[in-house]
């Protein structure tokens, strides 16, 4: 865990307000296109409730849909990424950050006044070494120790920042006593969007769902901070945005996520959400894309999770599945899932109160026929600490 600032700690009481909030690195999207006028706010929002709601059509304009969306309560950006230094040594990072609505229109003129929260996680697996460390920060927006740009995207917390060159290029930077990426990540694929009429639909309540698009199979280069030791490497990393106003109903406990990139070109994002009833929760969705970018939604009843093993934490108590088979039987796909190390569980008890899952994966198994392997990125939310709230209530 990071030592936490004198000013982050002056904001710690927000970490009750961040303590609500559940990040899903999910989202559902239209094709890629300029966006139209803004819907009549009135169509979206109430006095009572003046946060935008996540409704259709969204489309998504590049690179305006990057940057901030401050009409909207609950916005991440997140960067995940496999990468190898020279000597073979191999590596995963996670850097994510989330904007939390507190206060609409604060009538306070006061800089001192929360609009926003920010909350940012840094991660970094060390797969051969079998060791996994994290760090968090917690600030307001308002006095400009964290922020994020309605114009050219740039999102920061203190001296962690992520941001787009003129190039094209999202420049990476965080570090923390003995860990810390410092990393220049280039497009790769074309964005794809996820979902159905830029809406990622979370349950049945319209409203109820998020805007989310993906960058999923970024060329990157740059260093590790590893144990204080400043490592050259090079892999491939993956990116989500995704912003609404709320998310999870009563009935869902939390949800499993991947990012998968095959060795053939081909990359895959599955999600499901977990019921307190058990039964297969239909919001769950998946989008598969092919090695020359084009990308197909993936229904619910479409693709199988199914958890082989698991591991238990020693600190939490939590028992999360750390190794599973999917299958996509329409696409040819049939995988193993397996934790690049079992523990990458990340306790955010400094930032937003969450403890969760998310790690570094290795992949083997089939495609259309074919042998493949490849790496990724599993999230998993809800298996320890207090049920994930409900964002809509």
């Amino acid at each position: 865990m990071s030592i936490m600032s004198n000013r982050t700690r002056s904001v710690l009481t927000g970490a009750m307000l961040m303590a609500s909030i559940i990040f899903i690195p999910l989202l559902t999207s239209i094709a890629m296109q300029p966006e139209p006028p803004r819907p009549d706010s009135r169509e979206e929002s109430s006095s009572a409730d003046p946060w935008r709601k996540a409704l259709p059509p969204y489309r998504f304009s590049f690179p305006a849909d990057h940057s901030s969306h401050p009409d909207y309560k609950i916005e991440w950006w997140y960067y995940t990424g496999n990468v190898t230094s020279g000597d073979g040594r191999r590596f995963g990072y996670q850097l994510t950050f989330f904007r939390v609505g507190v206060d609409f229109a604060p009538q306070n003129p006061s800089r001192w006044t929360v609009r926003d929260l920010y909350s940012t996680h840094l991660a970094v697996s060390d797969i051969d070494g079998g060791k996994f460390d994290n760090a968090e920060k917690i600030n307001r927006s308002g006095v400009g120790w964290a922020g994020a740009s309605t114009e050219n995207f740039r999102v920061w917390n203190e001296d962690w920042e992520a941001k787009l060159e003129r190039n094209g290029n999202h420049i990476l930077t965080a570090i923390d006593g003995e860990i810390g990426i410092e990393l220049e990540l280039e497009p790769g694929k074309p964005p794809i969007a996820h979902g159905d009429r830029g809406v990622s639909q979370k349950g049945s309540t319209p409203g109820n769902a998020s805007h989310y698009y993906s960058l999923t199979r970024m060329p990157t280069a740059g260093h590790l901070i590893v144990k204080g030791e400043r490592i050259k490497v090079s892999g491939l990393s993956w990116m989500d945005h995704e912003f609404g106003s709320s998310f999870l109903e009563k009935g869902q406990i939390g949800w499993d996520w991947m990012s998968l990139q095959l060795d053939d070109g081909t990359d895959l994002m599955i999600y499901r959400f977990r019921r307190q009833d058990g039964a297969l929760d239909p919001h769950s969705n998946g989008t598969i894309i092919n090695s020359d970018g084009r990308y197909f939604t993936i229904a619910f009843d479409r693709f199988e999770m199914e958890p082989i093993s698991t591991w238990r934490s020693k600190r939490t108590g939590a028992e999360y599945p750390v190794e599973w088979r999917v299958k996509v039987p329409d696409k040819g796909i049939e995988l193993t899932i397996k934790a690049a190390i079992s523990d990458q569980e990340m306790e955010t008890a400094e930032s937003t109160g969450v403890t969760y899952w998310e790690g570094s994966v290795e992949i083997e198994g089939i495609h259309r026929g074919r042998q493949v392997r490849g790496r990724g990125y599993l999230e998993m939310t809800g298996y320890a600490g207090a049920a994930m709230g409900v964002l809509s209530e």
